[in-house]
């Protein structure tokens, strides 16, 4: 797979569900290894979200790809003993539990910088390790309610509804990964040398969330706005809108500069919105949305998706389909850069099925890098991992929650 950006970088991961595993992903991705420690028996819970056959569900092996799996009892001194060990060989420690966890394990930050003065610490939390809410849990969906992103999401005369993905645990770890790069490279320019304080990286749900909102702050401190849900729009620009077409599907058209409005209008034949002295800038065509919106949508409904589609792409119009999954695996494009990659795997049948994955993002060189491994069974790589410690056969099983060695137990029966 040649030499990838963080060849050479080792992460261990603590982290469980999604904004953790999703900073590991990335990591992972590029190059560095990463081990990621689950639960003896159960493991994390992602891998029955979502299961509809087999014994992983597809959300775990696409989150958890480019990774290792070990079992560890973080209940046990020899469990917690075995992570410290693991790093003093590791980079990067990943975890997203709630905030003074790892303390209560005995692995706080000072006990890890102990191990090992060099370690980035990636914290992941609903609120961040500070502030008066810190202790408080929370999954993505309430952050996404804190953040200010669900008052947005949904039609002005309905409740706020969610967008269709862990948003905002996705956003978090996007954040971590880059944070822990940002750390690494601090460490590296500085010879090791970062104080404790500054490779912390804390990371709150809440606040990844908000870092997205555009000027929805700055909105309400300088002119008093509550931005409101408009539904498919975005609020102040028009028209960018879904339209629905003759055979069932819906486009999106982005029609909304001044110079592709013009183009626009003479596309769908209506010169006289065209000449509007009302339209000639955003802030009048967003009053006139409804009026605009109610043209654009009797042209598209007269046409197919792929028809209307043609029509535009060749004026120059931005727009594009609204995909299902078929018609993304289908697409030449995610084809042409290797954006969906094929692994076999079980999914409950005799037989593994070949399954496509999500490619590597941002591309380098071109295309997609290949994906190393798709999400791992549980505890795959535990006797790999911790033999590379030293560890006893015994005492991985200790560590790891795992039955004693046959040898072990006889001799224990022997009463050795």
């Amino acid at each position: 797979m040649g030499i990838r950006p963080l060849d050479g970088v080792r992460v261990l991961e603590l982290g469980n569900y999604i904004a953790a595993p999703t900073a590991g992903r990335i990591l992972g991705d590029f190059g560095a290894e990463v081990i990621k420690v689950e639960r003896p028996g159960a493991g994390d819970e992602l891998r029955n979200w979502r299961l509809y056959g087999g014994t992983t569900s597809m959300l775990f092996r696409t989150v958890n790809r480019s990774k290792k799996s070990i079992t560890l009892d973080l209940r046990t001194e020899a469990g917690r003993r075995t992570v410290l060990a693991l790093v003093r060989e590791c980079d990067v420690l990943l975890e997203n539990f709630r905030p003074g966890m790892l303390e209560k394990w005995g692995l706080g930050p000072e006990v890890l910088n102990e191990a090992n003065p060099e370690l980035v610490l990636t914290r992941i939390s609903a609120y961040g390790q500070t502030g008066p809410l810190a202790a408080r849990p929370g999954f993505a969906a309430v952050a996404e309610a804190v953040g200010g992103l669900r008052e947005l999401v949904g039609d002005p005369d309905r409740p706020p509804v969610r967008v269709g993905v862990s948003i905002g645990d996705s956003i978090a770890g996007i954040y971590a990964a880059f944070g822990t790069v940002m750390a690494l490279f601090q460490r590296e320019r500085a010879g090791g040398a970062v104080p404790l304080e500054q490779r912390i990286i804390d990371v709150a749900l809440n606040e990844a969330i908000l870092s997205v909102m555009e000027s929805l702050v700055p909105d309400y401190l300088a002119y008093g706005i509550n931005r409101q849900r408009v539904g498919g729009r975005m609020e102040g620009i028009a028209p960018s809108n879904a339209y629905p077409c003759a055979d069932g599907t819906s486009i999106i058209i982005g029609g909304n500069g001044d110079a592709i409005f013009q183009r626009y209008m003479g596309v769908i034949d209506r010169p006289d919105l065209a000449a509007d002295p009302e339209l000639q800038d955003n802030a009048g065509r967003w009053r006139n949305r409804e009026r605009l919106d109610a043209a654009i949508g009797e042209w598209t409904v007269q046409r197919s998706r792929a028809e209307a589609l043609a029509v535009l792409e060749q004026a120059g119009i931005p727009c594009g389909p609204i995909y299902t999954a078929a018609d993304i695996v289908a697409d030449e494009q995610y084809v042409a850069r290797d954006m969906i990659q094929h692994f076999p795997v079980d999914v409950g049948e005799p037989e593994p099925k070949q399954v496509g994955f999500p490619g590597i993002v941002p591309v380098i060189g071109g295309k997609s890098l290949p994906i190393s491994n798709v999400g791992p069974d549980l505890g795959e790589h535990t006797h790999e991992v911790l033999t590379r410690l030293g560890l006893t056969p015994a005492e991985i099983a200790e560590a790891a929650g795992l039955p004693a060695p046959p040898e072990t137990a006889a001799g224990q029966a022997a009463g050795e």
